[in-house]
């Protein structure tokens, strides 16, 4: 796939024509409903939208899903009610969009993971669906809303519950697990599709639904032959898919940066996988050749309708496709949900002691052992019983509080409902003024958490927070002709990973338990035993060492200062100092994605929150 694919949704009525006028001059494919109104309006390539028929009823998956029309128009004949559709795509694999027209109404949804998500706004009286928000602020002409900017700052792209806005005036977003029902009048209301499975099976049926489902997204990512690439850095979580790809019929290209710090052991953990795949191709760029972090910053232009944290990597990601590209890849695959979705988060522990205290508080012990952490805050932590909406409002009110010290020695242990991430020193007082208006807002409308337990909201947040970000990726590698993917992100590998008991997500000693068990067989067994995980604050220092002129001219003449934002001279003060960690400048690639995106977009910079 190259160059960008985009669509949008419109309504089965007359109120959904103005908006059919002033799309038409946009788009390249139409695709109507049964009446023979516009339906879909966009530009895709060949295969990219399936679509069905059965009846009246209209049903269209948008994106990578190997599954064919009948196949479609038989789920299809299943579906009597436009809220019904789940059941002509139950099962699919793949990552994609799913639109149906049934009885002139229409439901849209994206993925449960956000990799690919639904906005909508209002034109001529009727609501319209994109899965693009910069394309209803194109039509809608909206400007830039500077509140929610501020909330880039906190965390980019934002989170859980401040994901349901975006940076454009009048244009919403629809949270992952929510879907779009319009009516042919052209009102619409939101419902919710998707909930996080209840962590209820055993740890051997468990893994073998994740190897069902893993093998299943990575075949969805071969099913067109050809030549298709993959990260291989050594981890876990990239090793097991090109293991899994190496076994179908398309041809795989590995690809990985060796790191710049010498105690780092995934470049030789990924060499030694490399030697078990003879019929692979692998391409590894040294550390001399490879781009450091914040290369060309001054220079990039986001190509994507809202800011992310990837700018960090824009050249280093155009270096990547222009390599796999060469080599022919149509697709490149990396690990990104392996770590959120097989790692157990110390709040499982939370869930778990009220579950079975005596089996937990074994657990605890080995637990604390493994990662040598003080006793006290473990039990205040474990005996909070916050609510998520008072635990918003806490975050709230600490939203302007200095982040704490970054620690030596063992890792944090929180079993809360997430981290209190404060907003950045350089943060001004309307910016947090904003993000705190929202978070106090959500806190006061009884915002629930994204599953009962503290571990699986945990686990969801971390997905959801891979999520977003692979999204923007695609968004930026499609513009360099090579479609991004992140078979651990599909759905159906995120309920089989899900669904897993919480205790025996748990194991001291051992590294990603059910993820290995899934794999056995598939991986060598030596690989499975891997048991550390790379570190990469050498990039950052090389990164920031090399490129320390380049961001200071950056923010010389800040488009996020000018609208209230930042404190350029504060920022400036963070940059010159010195940092013996990543973690005295946590805030950076947020910050420097804001900064580059307003560059990026044309006109006045904006006025202020």
């Amino acid at each position: 796939m190259t160059g960008e694919a985009w669509f949008t949704v419109l309504p089965d009525g007359d109120a959904g024509l103005a908006a059919a006028r002033a799309l038409r001059p946009l788009a390249a494919r139409v695709v109507g409903h049964d009446s023979g109104r516009p339906w879909l309006l966009g530009s895709w390539p060949d295969g990219w939208v399936r679509t069905a028929r059965a009846g009246t009823a209209r049903l269209a998956v948008i994106g990578r899903c190997p599954v064919t029309a009948d196949a479609l128009a038989a789920g299809l004949g299943r579906v009597r009610r436009v809220e019904e559709a789940e059941r002509a795509v139950h099962g699919l694999a793949g990552s994609f969009h799913v639109v149906a027209s049934v009885g002139h109404r229409v439901r849209v949804r994206g993925s449960a993971a956000g990799t690919r998500r639904v906005f909508h706004t209002r034109m001529g009286g009727a609501t319209i669906a994109a899965d693009r928000s910069g394309t209803l602020a194109r039509l809608t002409e909206a400007a830039v809303d500077e509140g929610q900017l501020a909330v880039h700052l906190l965390a980019s792209p934002p989170l859980h519950p401040l994901d349901d806005t975006c940076v454009w005036q009048g244009v919403r977003a629809l949270r992952a697990h929510d879907c779009l029902l319009i009516e042919a009048d052209g009102r619409a209301r939101v419902q919710q599709w998707w909930r996080a499975p209840e962590p209820h099976v055993p740890a051997a049926e468990g893994a073998a639904a994740v190897r069902r489902a893993l093998e299943a997204a990575v075949r969805s990512c071969t099913a067109g032959g050809g030549t298709i690439s993959s990260d291989l850095s050594g981890g876990l979580d990239s090793t097991s898919l090109c293991f899994l790809a190496a076994r179908e019929p398309a041809h795989l290209v590995t690809f990985r940066w060796d790191s710049r710090d010498p105690d780092n052991d995934d470049p030789a953990w990924a060499a030694h996988a490399a030697l078990r795949l003879p019929g692979a191709e692998h391409v590894v760029v040294g550390r001399a050749d490879a781009p450091p972090w914040y290369e060309g910053v001054t220079d990039t232009v986001v190509p994507t309708e809202e800011p992310g944290a990837w700018v960090r990597d824009a050249v280093r990601l155009k270096a990547l496709a222009r390599s796999m590209t060469g080599h022919g890849s149509r697709l490149h695959m990396m690990g990104v949900g392996g770590d959120e979705l097989f790692t157990a988060f110390p709040s499982h522990l939370h869930d778990y002691l009220r579950s079975d205290p005596l089996a937990a508080l074994g657990r605890l012990r080995r637990q604390r052992a493994f990662q040598r952490t003080p006793l006290w805050p473990v039990i205040r932590g474990l005996a909070d019983r916050s609510t998520y909406d008072r635990w918003l409002a806490a975050w709230a009110d600490g939203l302007a509080a200095a982040p704490p010290p970054a620690r030596r020695g063992p890792a944090a242990f929180s079993t809360d409902w997430g981290t209190r991430q404060p907003m950045p020193s350089w943060a001004t007082p309307a910016a947090v003024h904003a993000v705190r208006r929202r978070l106090r807002t959500a806190a006061s409308a009884g915002t629930p958490p994204l599953a009962p337990q503290r571990g699986q909201h945990t686990a969801v947040l971390s997905v959801l927070a891979g999520g977003h970000g692979i999204r923007q990726l695609a968004h930026v590698m499609a513009r360099h002709g090579l479609e991004y993917a992140a078979p651990f992100l599909d759905d159906g590998v995120v309920e089989a990973a899900l669904a897993v008991r919480v205790a025996e997500r748990l194991a001291p000693g051992r590294y990603k338990p059910v993820l290995a068990a899934a794999m056995r067989g598939a991986v060598p067994g030596d690989v499975l035993a891997r048991s550390t995980k790379g570190e990469y604050s050498a990039e950052f220092h090389n990164g920031l060492r090399r490129n320390r002129a380049a961001l200071l001219e950056l923010f010389e003449d800040s488009r996020l200062a000018r609208a209230g934002l930042i404190d350029a001279t504060v920022l400036r003060e963070r940059l010159l100092g010195v940092h013996p960690d990543p973690t005295a400048l946590r805030d950076l690639d947020a910050t420097v994605g804001c900064e580059v995106w307003l560059r990026s977009r044309p006109g006045p910079a904006p006025g202020g929150p």
